[in-house]
């Protein structure tokens, strides 16, 4: 709990920090004179200002947030002197430049943090398949147990390289919020066999592409190979022979590749709720061994089902992508720009009713995945580091009121009409700004709080 605060904290911090302080920058280089930069908000917690003239620092007790005050006319009494400094007198285009500096320094930042992962390098689950539900999209264009996910095209001309699991599902989400297909080039563990599979996405509803898409799919699951670990002793599984390490071959005669295939058939393996004997071949020592196995009957959650007391299936095969310096940098951009573009498209669905508003996410959600990323090690919390400061660097840029991209639209107002909007037109404007955001804000707490308590 400790760390996904304070994991939290340190995410908020770099974020804000970099975001205010691309204004501040672009308003110096602009003449601007910057009062205060504020991390947070509320009581202030520590200053520094190395002259009565120069810019204070501050950081404050509450910190959801941070701001840059410059001199403004607007907003107090201005020296003769210090006209020229003003930001409201400042030409148009560098007021814009001052205001759209926050959410380009975000972005900025998100390509250097993907690069640096890549650079780094990642261990990411190789694009290896569970059993896929039954009846579910994946079943039904053929993908089948011990798939390797080879690659990807949406035109069958360009392919793109899966090079692990999270690289098929970035393709997967994409393709379905476009209602495209999505081709794959698919083969065995081994690469052999290969053959091309069609997900015809056309069929998806967009309102289904939320954060449980892969799942209802039938591309949850990742592959594990299925050896036989924690025996319990005096269980179905010891009492039949086996051993900690023995790989299951066959079951009743059917192949076995996955171990996700090994738990479906021993929980469904009774007959009118009484156990039944059930025919393995293991492998041990490079020696196959056939073993008769009777699962003992017990309750899960109302059904009947078998167990045998024993855990089938190992840790999934990772893959480590791991990119050159300009190569990771060149990604890291591709990336930024994919989940910028993404982020917009999610939005404006979600405005049309065409996307689940289940996609949206706040600060609880943002903690959990901090706290879980910072376990996971450097390269996955940069990762998350730059997904975050993406979305913030996009969500600024909207036109609402109160938000950077409002601003932004006054500044095209003005430009239009060469004059700027005018103060009561400001009011309403920010009162419906405010409004909007706050809506926004209980939308995405009410999917927080809904996944925490597993409603979602």
């Amino acid at each position: 709990m400790i760390s996904t605060v304070l994991a939290f904290l340190l995410t908020l911090g770099i974020l804000v920090v970099i975001h205010e302080y691309g204004h501040y920058r672009v308003a110096v280089a602009c003449g601007v004179k910057v009062l205060r930069f504020s991390v947070g908000f509320g009581r202030v917690l520590w200053r520094r200002q190395a002259s009565p003239d120069s810019t204070e620092f501050v950081l404050c007790a509450l910190p959801l947030g941070g701001y840059v005050r410059m001199l403004d006319e607007r907003e107090g009494d201005v020296a003769p002197g210090e006209m020229s400094k003003a930001f409201n007198r400042k030409p148009l285009l560098q007021r814009a430049a001052v205001v759209v500096a926050g959410p380009v320094a975000n972005l900025a930042l998100a390509v250097l943090l993907f690069a640096s992962a890549y650079w780094i390098g990642v261990d990411e689950p190789k694009a290896l398949l569970a059993p896929p539900a039954a009846g579910s999209l994946a079943d039904k264009a053929g993908l089948r147990a011990g798939d390797w996910l080879r690659a990807a095209s949406t035109d069958g001309q360009s392919w793109t390289e899966l090079r692990s699991m999270n690289d098929f599902r970035w393709q997967l989400t994409q393709t379905a919020l476009e209602r495209g297909a999505l081709q794959l080039q698919v083969s065995d563990a081994d690469g052999r066999g290969a053959r091309n599979v069609n997900l015809d996405l056309a069929q998806v509803d967009p309102l289904e592409v939320d954060n449980n898409f892969v799942r209802k799919a039938g591309l949850a699951g990742l592959a594990s190979e299925p050896v036989l670990s924690d025996i319990k002793s005096g269980g179905p599984a010891d009492l039949a022979g086996l051993r900690n390490g023995d790989r299951v071959l066959r079951i009743d005669g059917q192949p076995v590749v996955d171990a996700l295939q090994v738990v479906q058939w021993v929980r469904a393996s009774l007959v009118n709720g009484q156990a039944r004997p059930m025919q393995w071949v293991v492998e041990r020592a490079g020696v196959s061994t056939s073993v008769q196995v009777t699962p003992r009957v017990m309750r899960d959650g109302g059904q009947v089902v078998g167990r045998i007391d024993a855990r089938p299936g190992q840790p999934p095969a990772m893959a480590t992508v791991q990119l050159g310096v300009w190569e990771g940098l060149v990604r890291g951009a591709d990336r930024t720009w994919e989940l910028s573009v993404l982020t917009v498209k999610m939005i404006g669905r979600m405005l049309t009713g065409e996307a689940s508003i289940k996609n949206l996410s706040g600060p609880l959600t943002i903690a959990d995945y901090a706290g879980q990323s910072v376990q996971q090690g450097l390269p996955y919390y940069l990762g998350f580091l730059a997904l975050v400061s993406v979305s913030l660097g996009v969500l600024n840029l909207l036109p609402l009121p109160m938000l950077d991209g409002g601003h932004l639209m006054y500044y095209i107002f003005e430009g239009i009409t060469g004059r700027p909007v005018s103060d009561e037109w400001l009011g309403r404007l920010q009162r419906g700004g405010i409004a909007v955001l706050l809506m926004m804000m209980s939308v995405a707490l009410f999917n927080d709080v809904s996944r925490l308590l597993g409603l979602h």
